[in-house]
């Protein structure tokens, strides 16, 4: 009676030793699943968008690249394009480089924003290179009075 009861138990125990392996791994599986839905999956989806809207840039559209420019796309090739950052300043960047479509007439809404802008403050900008000013304007005029002492005693 007692061999029946010990086979019997050992057949339960393998059974159920088995079964923990697999649900050991499923905490693991879950993870994976999550992480693909929520970090994976919408990361490739926004690569595809992106890589897109690179190939479908057309001459006169208005872009951001990755290091902030703005500017109007003159023309395109492969995988270079030229842009106007400027009147009469273009440059050629990567296609990858490209980082928004902005919508049309945002150049321009920009430009007049800044303008009116000057114009409100009744600052213009110039080119001209302002001079520093002296930090500490007390040293500077002893160093003068010094200076005139000095040329006196000779």
């Amino acid at each position: 009676m007692l061999i029946k009861e010990a086979f019997a138990q050992a057949a339960n125990s393998t059974a159920q030793t088995s079964d923990p392996t697999l649900m050991s791994f499923l905490p693991m599986i879950g993870i994976v699943v999550i992480f693909y839905f929520l970090l994976i999956r919408p990361q490739t989806k926004r690569a595809k968008e992106q890589k897109q809207m690179q190939n479908e840039l057309q001459k006169g559209d208005e872009i951001i690249i990755s290091g902030g420019e703005l500017g109007r796309v003159v023309s395109t090739g492969d995988s270079y394009l030229t842009m106007e950052i400027a009147v009469g300043v273009e440059i050629t960047v990567l296609k990858s480089s490209v980082q928004t479509l902005l919508p049309k007439g945002t150049l321009r809404s920009i430009e007049t924003g800044k303008s009116s802008r000057a114009l409100k403050s009744g600052k213009q900008k110039s080119n001209e290179p302002r001079q520093a000013e002296p930090e500490n304007k007390e040293t500077e005029i002893s160093e003068a009075d010094s200076t005139k002492q000095d040329n006196e005693k000779n």
